[in-house]
């Protein structure tokens, strides 16, 4: 395993993510932060908070549960009663964006109850993708080989990128 983040950049990353969001949702007194089930919710979190306390922003976090190797052979659910963000915008975060799968699902959920617009975040960004999912804010975008995978490690609220 080759480390690709240390916890320092990654702090930075999500630092400037943070950034990112603020400076697209300028007007919005409050944004909606989906993380999905995993370090997505984890990354969510630490966004939102990055967002209170530098902005003042009002942040509601909730979980997508989903399963990512099937993603319809469960329900898709969310934490959170979906008709609180209609109209409102929401963030779609997950920490690694692969193939796109489980992002275009769990984006498929969130379209059922009609946001005003959806943005996507993935930490890590790899360039193979068989879904047509674009991430709007990324943390760093990685070509690698089919055979390589990333693997985000979350120890004592800290990540840690790795290429296996």
């Amino acid at each position: 395993m080759q480390i690709i983040l240390s916890p320092l950049q990654i702090d930075q990353k999500t630092t400037r993510i943070a950034y990112e969001i603020k400076e697209f949702a300028f007007e919005n007194k409050s944004i909606f932060l989906g993380g999905i089930c995993g370090n997505g919710l984890i990354l969510a979190k630490k966004i939102g908070t990055l967002l209170h306390d530098f902005f003042n922003i009002e942040t509601v976090v909730f979980e997508i549960y989903i399963n990512k190797d099937l993603p319809l052979s469960e329900e898709i659910l969310l934490s959170i009663e979906g008709k609180s963000f209609e109209n409102e915008t929401v963030v779609l975060l997950d920490d690694v964006i692969n193939s796109g799968k489980t992002m275009q699902y769990a984006l498929m959920k969130l379209l059922e109850f009609n946001p005003r617009a959806i943005k996507t975040v993935a930490l890590v960004e790899r360039s193979y993708r068989r879904y047509p999912i674009h991430c709007d804010f990324v943390g760093l975008s990685l070509s690698t080989t089919l055979k390589n995978h990333v693997e985000i490690k979350c120890e004592k609220e800290e990540f840690t990128a790795y290429l296996v």
